[in-house]
This record gives C-alpha cells, sequence and structure tokens, in this order.
C-alpha cells in the first residue's frame, strides 16, 4: 500500500507542477513579480494537501513566533526539496541561494527567474561569494526573506552538515538577524527514490541569532541550533524509530 501511495504521490505532485507551470507561466512572464511569488504559494500549499490526501504525510509548523515577516536570513537545514518547497508557503516573499545548474530547468528555472532568485556557482569561491553578497543587497532593496542551505546540499537525518562560508559571508556583510530552522522532513521524503513515508514532516523556526557576532561565534552558535533541534524531531519521529538499523559491516 506504501507503494502504491508513494507512485500515486509523485504522479499527482509532477501533475499538479505541470499544470501551474503551463497554464500560468504565460501571463506570468508579463505580470509583476509578486505574481509570481503568489504562483508558487499556491504551488507549496497544493504540494502540502497532495501529501496529506495522497501519501498520508502531514506537516506541522512549529515556532511560528520565529517566522521573520520583515528582511532577514532564513537558514534551514536541508534533507530533501520539500525543505524548499514548503518555505514558499511559509514565508511572504521567500527568496532562495539556489545553484546556477538548477536555473537551467525549464519552467522551474524560468519561474525562478523571474521571481528574482539568485543564483551561485560553487565553483566559483571568492568570486562567487562576493557575487552572493552583491545580489542579496540588491534583492533587499525590498522587504525580502533570503533563504540560504547552510551545508549547501542535502544531507540523510541524522547526518552532521558541512556547513559552508556563504551563510557567514551574508551575516556579516548585510547585518541581519539569522533564523534558523530545523526539521525532520528527510525521514519522510527521502532524498532519493520515490519512497514517501507516511507521518508527520515537522518544520522548526527557531529562536533568531542576532547581528554582529563574531564568524566563528556565530558559525558555532548556528551550527548548534540547527542540529540540536533538527536530532531532537528526528529521533522522537515513530517512522524513524521504527526503521530498520543498518546491517553491521563485515
Amino acid at each position: 500500500m506504501q507503494n502504491l501511495r508513494s507512485i500515486l504521490f509523485v504522479v499527482t505532485f509532477y501533475a499538479w507542477s505541470a499544470f501551474v507551470a503551463v497554464l500560468l507561466l504565460p501571463p506570468l512572464l508579463l505580470a509583476p513579480r509578486s505574481w509570481t511569488i503568489a504562483v508558487f504559494h499556491l504551488w507549496s500549499r497544493g504540494i502540502i494537501l497532495l501529501l496529506k490526501v495522497v501519501a498520508d504525510i502531514r506537516v506541522e509548523v512549529r515556532g511560528r513566533e520565529f517566522i521573520p515577516t520583515t528582511p532577514a536570513l532564513v537558514a534551514p537545514k536541508h534533507q530533501c526539496m520539500f525543505d524548499v518547497f514548503a518555505q514558499f508557503s511559509l514565508l511572504p516573499d521567500a527568496c532562495f541561494v539556489t545553484k546556477k545548474e538548477l536555473m537551467w530547468i525549464p519552467f522551474f528555472g524560468w519561474f525562478a527567474k523571474k521571481a528574482t532568485m539568485i543564483e551561485v556557482d560553487r565553483a566559483g569561491q571568492a568570486t562567487a561569494l562576493r557575487k552572493l553578497v552583491k545580489d542579496a543587497k540588491d534583492r533587499f532593496r525590498i522587504p525580502r526573506q533570503l533563504v540560504i542551505f547552510p551545508e549547501g546540499t542535502r544531507v540523510e537525518p541524522g547526518v552532521p552538515g558541512d556547513y559552508k562560508p556563504g551563510i557567514a559571508a551574508l551575516y556579516r556583510e548585510l547585518d541581519l538577524p539569522v533564523y534558523p530552522m530545523a526539521t525532520n522532513a528527510g525521514v519522510h521524503w527521502p532524498r532519493h527514490g520515490f519512497q514517501r513515508i507516511p507521518g508527520t514532516i515537522v518544520f522548526e523556526y527557531l529562536e533568531p541569532i542576532p547581528a554582529g557576532l563574531k564568524r566563528a561565534e556565530f558559525m558555532r552558535t548556528l551550527q548548534d541550533r540547527i542540529e540540536t533541534a533538527t536530532n531532537r524531531l528526528v529521533n522522537e519521529d515513530p517512522a524513524h524509530i521504527a526503521r530498520p538499523a543498518p546491517a553491521a559491516a563485515t
């Protein structure tokens, strides 16, 4: 039954995404940017509904009092692609930092460009960091929430992340608070494969880190808050507890 529901969710997810993209892309290309953000909100809410109805996965949001509505940096734990999709329904005007390869994807890349997301060349090192800061300052000319995944890529639940310097550069140069976010999403939406595991995905916004800390203290605080809260969510999740232990090495 779980396999069937998982396959059905994947089919309906792509059908819903294609419907939104094909039907709404042409008028959005000529409309204001705010219309594109509104469509991302609609798309995200549709995915959350499909998860509940088709895959028996509910989405719970904790720490709503910490969800920023003014200019801020948001630093979520990254376990699966749903970490990205869900933020569109939670944040008023999300601007994502995304790797440039994603901008080449038809429809998604066109929507992302219209929404003025920030693309980054992860191989560009110092040059990429300077461009990241410059683009972020440009996006903050209007009140937005800049979302950057500190680890830069998805990691399995229970695996500590390798936190990259991009978030530290933005924190220093923009002088804004950072809102960490923990999740157990990877337990229910694995980063590989089609399986969707019934249960509850939790997104927990944590107390913001104020601007002005030294780089080392900031990175230590950020990683400790995200990893501690994420490990708690994962370890208390019945679906994670029920997973068979990995086979011992021989």
